[in-house]
């Protein structure tokens, strides 16, 4: 991309992808200011961005590498330990249905044990969850497709012992 970069154009672009930064908020901050500061940073962060991006990828998976990366370095800055907060996405019915309900409280600990994982392997989970395959998580995160191939069988039976333990107590 040659001169200046258009800001209508990014804002447009942006507009179309912010419920990515969302997801990426909600998983790496755990108080609403802190979520809209991090907000804030990765915005600023894909603005100075922008002039070099070369649309080789498509703008979500490039938005994706600065917004994690920014959300990354923010938790190494901050040297805090991140809670876990319940993404807006997780649904939230009025029933008195038992199923429901179960349904809910499985999503919780889902969501629990998700925000005790890595910052690395909590992105992992998200890009999964997302529906991304292994070439854009690949191109996304840097990691060859079969080191995620692992890391995700190794995610996937961390997340299952964590919540059989949370579960079962076991």
């Amino acid at each position: 991309m040659t001169g200046t970069p258009s800001q209508a154009a990014f804002l447009s672009k942006l507009n179309e992808c912010k419920g990515i930064l969302h997801k990426i908020c909600n998983l790496y901050a755990s108080s609403a200011s802190d979520r809209e500061d991090l907000f804030q940073e990765m915005v600023i962060q894909l603005w100075n961005g922008y002039p070099r991006f070369r649309e080789e990828a498509k703008f979500s998976t490039w938005l994706y590498r600065i917004a994690l990366n920014t959300a990354i370095s923010d938790l190494r800055k901050q040297s805090r330990h991140v809670e876990i907060s319940y993404p807006e996405f997780i649904p939230k019915e009025e029933s008195d249905s038992d199923d429901n309900a179960e349904k809910e409280e499985k999503l919780r600990e889902l969501y629990t044990a998700i925000g005790k994982l890595s910052e690395i392997d909590k992105a992992i989970v998200m890009l999964y969850l997302d529906g991304k395959n292994y070439e854009e998580m690949e191109e996304i995160l840097g990691i060859n497709q079969n080191n995620l191939r692992v890391k995700m069988n190794r995610i996937k039976d961390k997340l299952r012992q964590m919540t059989k333990t949370e579960v079962y107590g076991s």
